[in-house]
């Protein structure tokens, strides 16, 4: 006797594989396959969330009113305008989620994190890749893969796996090209990475727009990955619309203290930024004198070219450095079998990282 069956296109999913954790050498494991923070959160953050233990019993603040105030103050934003969630995923699925359903269409660059396309499956809707332009987003493919039946575009700006992003002038562009009846989530994950004068992370169109949400993540900048602490800003009435069809209480406590702490110092998030330019580009010039470009990259990872597509190159690589208990991510689940992602690590890690490669390297003259 068969049990209750899930709707149709929820069986088809593909399941989301994150970064390795294990290697398979016996050194220390070097994790350089999720874009975690390589300095970690500020100790004021851990701190913060230690403390938080004497408060364990209780139930945390539904509306996260304290990190809200935080992130408002930090960014020169609204309040009311600020929603947190377990992550800024989970936050991007609940907007997926509460615009689309059946018959209706999701939008989304064609390599555009891969959580884009499962969340549009997975409320029914068709998801819609649009070609990218040298691995880079193009808003002329986006716009021309807008219809009638579109009611979400979903835009990871800088991108996520290729490093890429959208400068402000094109963002505007894509904006004024979309009906008003289409929500444009603008996933801003890296943006506290992005040094060009020519990015913006959305708030400015968020604050003359109903129909642009921006969010953001601790996880990256603020190192507060294992807490899963993400936030959305957009209209009011879009704001409004999420907090009626939450879970309650998204955040724990402890993830929020944390959150609330991570903002206030200032000082650590200047030293994770200053380490990250500096050892992303010594990476991406070791890896071109390898003969394994890296793709520009405004993020805290670098993703390169190591072989031809489909020669299964670039897994035998990421083999061999996961025998050295080094790992990187493949990129095989966006199509991009000749590339892997590489993390920014340590000093220390960064150079383990490129003997791993020379090694390898060595073994085909």
């Amino acid at each position: 006797m068969r049990g209750p069956e899930p709707r149709p296109e929820i069986t088809s999913l593909p399941l989301y594989v994150p970064g390795a954790t294990r290697g398979t050498g016996e050194d220390p494991v070097i994790k350089l396959s999720s874009n975690e923070s390589a300095l970690g959160p500020s100790p004021e953050a851990l701190r913060a969330y230690r403390e938080y233990a004497e408060k364990l019993r209780l139930y945390p603040d539904t509306g996260c009113h304290e990190l809200r105030h935080a992130l408002a103050e930090r960014h020169g934003l609204e309040t009311t305008q600020i929603v947190c969630g377990n992550g800024s995923d989970q936050v991007v699925h609940a907007l997926t989620l509460l615009y689309a359903g059946h018959g209706d269409e999701v939008v989304f660059s064609e390599n555009g994190f891969l959580r884009f396309k499962l969340g549009a499956i997975s409320c029914g809707a068709t998801p819609v890749s649009a070609k990218e332009v040298k691995h880079t987003t193009s808003v002329d493919a986006l716009l021309a893969s807008v219809t009638d039946r579109t009611k979400v575009v979903l835009l990871a700006n800088p991108n996520n796996p290729t490093g890429t992003y959208v400068p402000t002038g094109e963002l505007e562009r894509l904006w004024a090209g979309l009906p008003p009846t289409v929500l444009l989530v603008i996933d801003s994950a890296y943006a506290e990475f992005v040094e060009s004068a020519d990015y913006s992370s959305g708030e400015a169109l968020v604050g003359r727009s109903e129909n642009v949400v921006m969010t953001r993540t601790f996880s990256k900048a603020y190192g507060l990955a294992g807490v899963r602490v993400g936030w959305a800003y957009g209209s009011e009435r879009v704001i409004e619309t999420f907090n009626r069809a939450r879970l309650p209480f998204p955040v724990s406590g402890a993830a929020q203290a944390a959150g609330v702490a991570a903002l206030q110092d200032e000082a650590h998030l200047r030293a994770v930024i200053g380490h990250n330019t500096k050892a992303r580009d010594w990476v991406a010039e070791q890896m071109r004198d390898l003969g394994m470009p890296p793709l520009p990259s405004a993020t805290n990872f670098n993703t390169c070219r190591v072989s031809e597509p489909g020669s299964g190159l670039a897994r035998t690589v990421m083999e061999f450095l996961t025998s050295r208990n080094i790992l990187v991510r493949p990129l095989d689940a966006y199509g991009l079998d000749n590339y892997l992602r590489i993390t920014v690590g340590l000093d220390s890690e960064n150079e383990k990282l490129i003997d791993g490669f020379s090694a390898f390297v060595g073994r085909l003259s």
